[in-house]
């Protein structure tokens, strides 16, 4: 498939709605100011039902804790081919409407490094829709699913972005270096890149995969002896790759995934966004990352 992404991804959405394989999205939320960034705290029914889902029995017993829905996607929600490495699928249980996962053919380990043609399959959507690119690096990292892939968010009000993060970037910051923004007080990067709707698929993939070795030489993340990185998220939108190292999941009992670093926190039940409000959106997130 090399065009009219939108148009697959909702066509395949309204069959997978209809027969039961996607679960619907029914959010609640609130809005807070932190810092001088809006914040969406929002709680999405697809989390619970996520939940929920894992402890389903299945026939001869409870779900195998081994299954990796990405190697053989289920048929429902598989978009199509991205590229010669990777399948795009609706995400089960989305956040928004249009979430998809971008997923390798062939399994690879998470929290290998990510490689070029990641990049390219992100480019491949975000060339054409823009949106936002999304990377949950490890257990530690918000990651439910061990097989490599990566995420894909449209562009709309109350979804995640880092345009939030504009103000307190250098706008004129050539494309390659680095910035930290003042309001973070996690260890992270900001690093100007060409990425979103209109940018060549070469182009984009070559400066965010750039990007991301520059970040990750920029904040010491290297592989180890199992050539494995260490947590961390990874955000790409609006001319930025933002990357965090991770040092726990949950802030109180609210896992944070890569998508809560983009202004939209999500919850699993309404009383979760009184316990953020509570501390403010920054806290949560630098309570699960490094100090600066």
């Amino acid at each position: 498939m090399s065009n009219g992404w939108i148009e697959a991804i909702d066509a395949r959405s309204g069959s997978a709605l209809a027969t039961g394989a996607l679960q619907p999205v029914q959010v609640e939320q609130t809005e807070v100011e932190d810092g001088g960034i809006p914040f969406i705290l929002r709680w999405v029914s697809s989390l619970a039902a996520k939940d929920a889902a894992g402890k389903v029995a299945v026939p001869g017993g409870p779900r195998d804790p081994n299954f990796n829905p990405f190697l053989n996607p289920d048929p429902e929600l598989t978009v199509g081919p991205i590229g010669d490495e990777h399948v795009a699928i609706l995400n089960k249980f989305p956040l928004c409407e249009r979430h998809l996962v971008l997923a390798r053919r062939e399994f690879e380990e998470q929290l290998l490094p990510l490689a070029r043609s990641d990049f390219a399959a992100l480019a491949t959507i975000m060339g054409e829709a823009g949106g936002i690119a999304l990377y949950n690096g490890g257990t530690a990292a918000g990651a439910s699913q061990p097989h490599k892939h990566v995420q894909w968010m449209p562009e709309a009000e109350g979804i995640a972005s880092l345009k939030y993060y504009a103000p307190g970037l250098p706008a004129d910051l050539p494309e390659q270096q680095v910035a930290m923004h003042p309001a973070l007080a996690m260890k992270h990067c900001f690093v100007r890149v060409r990425c979103g709707k209109g940018v060549p698929v070469d182009v984009a993939a070559d400066s965010l995969h750039a990007g991301f070795v520059r970040a990750c030489d920029e904040l010491g993340l290297k592989p180890g002896a199992d050539g494995l990185l260490p947590p961390c998220n990874l955000l790409a939108g609006d001319g930025w790759l933002l990357l965090l190292p991770r040092s726990q999941e949950h802030f109180e009992d609210i896992s944070m995934s890569a998508v809560c670093f983009g202004g939209t926190l999500y919850t699993r039940t309404p009383e979760q966004i009184e316990a953020i409000r509570r501390v403010g959106p920054l806290r949560a997130l630098a309570a699960v990352g490094y100090p600066r």
